[in-house]
C-alpha cells in the first residue's frame, strides 16, 4: 500500500513539469545574488531591528528569502533565523558606535525557552553597555513576553492581546485511533518515567508521566516568571495571580499591573526618535540583522588559526544517514573527526538540541565524541532539549553547560512495533502468507504479530541496551550506577533540576561553554576564533536541495493538501529509524 501512495504522489508531482523552469530561473537569480557578497554600508544613528517571528534554527545563513511572499508546496521553508547569528549580531551591535540600540519586534517565537533565554541574556548585557532596547507588538505570546520583558521600554498596541497564564505542556495519544483501525502497537521500555510510548497505549498521561511533566514545567516557570519579576519589578506571587487571574490578557489592566505600557506604532516610532535624538520629522534608520552581520564588522579580528570549534547537533536522530532537520551519526562524525584531526582547532563544543532517537546512530556519536576528547576538550552545550539520546551524545563530553530551561535527562530506551494485520485484512482487504527456512525467519520482516518467545527476545534487548546507556552515563558522569539509576529510568529534567542532581555541570548558554572550552585548552581571551560547523547553507543551496529532492517534494505537497497524509508520513518515519529508541515523548510542546 505504501508503494501505492508513494507512486501516486509521484505522479501527482510529475504533473508540474513547469517547475523545471522555475528551478532554472531561481538558479539563475541565486547565482546573481551570491556572487554579490558586497559589504553593507551602515549608517550613522542606527537602530538594529531583531525579527524574531520566525522558526528559529541554532545555525541559519544570513540571506534573507526573496521569494517569501510566494508560498510553495513544493519548496521547503527557508525563512529560519540562526540563534548564533542572533548572538554575534547582539555582540557586534554592543561595541558598534553607530547603533544605538534595538528594536525588538517579537511577537510569536517559535523558539524553546532555553533559545530564548540565550537571546535575553545577551540583551542584558547589550543593554549594560549603555544603549537602550525598546520592544513594540500587537500582541505578544507568553514566549515572547518573557523576552521583551527584558526591554527598557516594552509596548503593546491598545488593541492588542497579552497571553500570560503560565506554561503548559500537551501530548497527543493515538490509542483510540489504533482501536478504530484496528492496528496492535507493541512497546518495549525500562523505565517508569518513559513516556514516549504512551501516546500508542493510553489515552491520557501516567500519573508518573504527569508527575514529571508537571516537576520539569514548574521549574521552567519559576525560571521565566523570576526572569520577568528582576526585569519589571513585580513579585512572582503577584505575577503567579495575574496569570491565574488572566488579568494580564485586557491591555488595559496589564498596564496598570506595570506589566507594559500601551502605545500606537506612530507614538512608538516618536519615542524611537527621541531615544536617537533625531526630529520627529526625520526618518529613522533601521538595519536588519541579515544586512547587518554583511556590515563591517567593529570588533577586531583575531590574529592566528588557533580556534574554539561549535559543532552544531541539532533536530532527531534518525540513524546513521540524517537529512532536513535530523541526525546522523554518519555526518556527525565525518564533522567531528574533521575537527578532531584539525591542528588549528584547540577545542571543540558540541551544540545539542536533540529530543534523542536512535540508540544505535547516539552510541556510534558517543564513541567518536570520547575519541576526540582524548585529542581536545570537548564541551557539551544544551539548547532547548538534549534529551535521551540528546544526553547519550552529551555524557561523552569533558563538561556539559546547560540552561536552566532546557530539557535534558530522561536516560532510557524503548522499542515500539504496530501489528497491522488486522489493519490490512478487515479495513483495506490485504492478507499476508509467507514461508519460511526456519521458525523466525520472518521475525520483524512483516507487519504482523509477534510470539511471546518474539516479544521476550526484544524486551531482553531493550533491557540490555538499558544497561549499557546507565552505565556510560555513569561513568561519564563519574558517579556510582545505583545514584545514576536512581535519576534515570527515562524521567525528564530541566537543566536546573539536572545541575542540582549532577546529570549537569554548569549553567548558562554557549558563551559559557566557549568560555570552559578556552579553559580547558588553556586560551586566553583574544587568542582564538570561534567558527561553526557544519556550515550554514545559503538560501540558494537549501531552495535548490529543496526543489530537487523528488522525495522531500512529494511529502511537501502531500503534507499540505491530503490531509491523512501526515500521519501515512509518520508511520514511514517510524519504519525507518534504525535500531532502538532512546527520545523524548513524541508532540512535546511547551506554551
Amino acid at each position: 500500500m505504501w508503494q501505492f501512495v508513494k507512486y501516486t504522489l509521484a505522479t501527482i508531482v510529475g504533473m508540474f513539469l513547469f517547475l523545471l523552469v522555475s528551478i532554472f530561473l531561481v538558479a539563475g537569480i541565486g547565482s546573481a545574488m551570491s556572487s554579490s557578497d558586497s559589504e553593507y554600508e551602515l549608517k550613522e544613528n542606527s537602530i538594529l531591528k531583531l525579527d524574531l517571528n520566525r522558526p528559529m534554527a541554532e545555525n541559519a545563513s544570513n540571506e534573507d528569502n526573496p521569494f517569501s511572499d510566494f508560498p510553495n508546496p513544493f519548496f521547503s521553508s527557508t525563512e529560519k533565523i540562526g540563534l548564533i547569528q542572533i548572538i554575534s549580531a547582539l555582540e557586534r551591535a554592543r561595541v558598534d558606535d553607530k547603533i544605538k540600540g534595538v528594536y525588538l519586534d517579537v511577537s510569536f517565537p517559535i523558539a524553546g525557552y532555553a533559545q530564548l533565554s540565550e537571546i535575553r541574556d545577551a540583551l542584558e548585557k547589550f543593554k549594560k553597555s549603555g544603549k537602550f532596547v525598546y520592544a513594540y507588538s500587537n500582541s505578544y505570546s507568553e514566549k515572547a513576553y518573557y523576552l521583551a520583558s527584558v526591554s527598557n521600554q516594552l509596548y503593546l498596541n491598545p488593541a492588542g492581546l497579552l497571553d500570560f497564564n503560565g506554561i503548559s505542556v500537551q501530548y497527543m495519544f493515538y490509542k483510540k485511533a489504533f482501536d478504530k483501525l484496528e492496528i496492535e502497537p507493541l512497546v518495549f521500555r525500562v523505565g517508569t518515567y518513559k513516556s514516549a510510548v504512551e501516546p500508542f497505549i493510553r489515552e491520557d498521561m501516567s500519573p508518573e508521566s504527569k508527575e514529571q511533566s508537571l516537576s520539569f514545567i514548574r521549574s521552567i516557570n519559576q525560571v521565566i516568571f523570576s526572569k520577568i519579576s528582576q526585569s519589571k519589578g513585580i513579585s512572582v506571587p503577584r505575577l503567579d495571580r495575574i496569570a491565574d487571574s488572566l488579568q494580564a490578557m485586557n491591555p488595559n489592566k496589564a498596564e496598570k499591573l506595570g506589566m507594559l505600557k500601551l502605545s500606537y506604532w506612530d507614538q512608538f516610532e516618536s519615542l524611537l526618535k527621541k531615544a536617537v535624538k533625531i526630529g520627529d520629522k526625520e526618518k529613522l534608520t533601521m538595519v536588519k540583522m541579515s544586512d547587518y552581520l554583511h556590515a563591517k564588522n567593529p570588533i577586531p579580528e583575531v590574529e592566528g588559526t588557533k580556534k574554539i570549534a561549535i559543532l552544531v547537533a541539532e533536530g532527531e536522530i534518525v540513524g546513521t544517514r540524517g537529512g532536513e532537520g535530523s541526525i546522523g551519526s554518519d555526518d556527525f562524525v565525518k564533522e567531528l573527526r574533521k575537527l578532531r584531526d584539525n591542528s588549528s582547532v584547540k577545542a571543540i563544543v558540541l551544540r545539542i538540541d536533540s529530543p534523542g532517537g536512535s540508540s544505535l546512530a547516539s552510541d556510534i556519536m558517543w564513541r567518536e565524541i570520547l575519541l576526540a576528547k582524548k585529542v581536545k576538550p570537548v564541551i557539551a552545550s544544551m539548547s532547548n532539549y538534549a534529551a535521551s539520546g540528546g544526553y547519550y551524545m552529551a555524557m561523552g563530553a569533558d563538561a556539559i553547560v546547560a540552561q536552566p530551561t532546557t530539557i535534558t535527562g530522561s536516560i532510557g530506551i524503548f522499542a515500539q512495533w504496530l501489528n497491522l494485520e488486522n489493519f490490512f485484512k478487515n479495513k483495506l482487504g490485504i492478507s499476508q502468507d509467507h514461508v519460511n527456512t526456519h521458525e523466525h525467519s520472518h521475525f520483524l520482516n512483516s507487519a504482523g504479530k509477534l510470539s511471546d518467545f518474539e516479544k521476550s527476545i526484544i524486551q531482553n534487548m531493550v533491557n540490555e541496551g538499558y544497561e549499557s546507556f546507565t552505565s556510560k552515563a555513569a561513568a561519564g558522569r563519574k558517579m556510582s550506577l545505583e545514584k545514576l539509576k536512581s535519576i534515570a529510568g527515562g524521567r525528564v529534567w530541566t537543566g536546573e533540576q539536572a545541575k542540582k542532581i549532577g546529570l549537569v555541570d554548569e549553567l548558562g548558554g554557549l558563551d559559557k561553554a566557549i568560555e570552559l572550552a578556552a579553559q580547558k585548552s588553556k586560551l586566553k581571551a583574544g587568542e582564538y576564533k570561534v567558527a561553526v560547523y557544519p556550515k550554514a547553507k545559503s538560501f540558494f543551496d537549501s531552495l535548490l536541495e529543496s526543489a530537487t529532492s523528488s522525495e522531500a517534494m512529494e511529502m511537501r505537497w502531500a503534507k499540505s493538501n491530503l490531509p491523512w497524509a501526515k500521519s501515512v508520513f509518520e508511520l514511514d518515519r517510524l519504519k525507518k529509524r534504525e535500531g532502538f529508541l532512546t527520545m523524548l515523548p513524541y508532540m512535546m510542546e511547551l506554551e
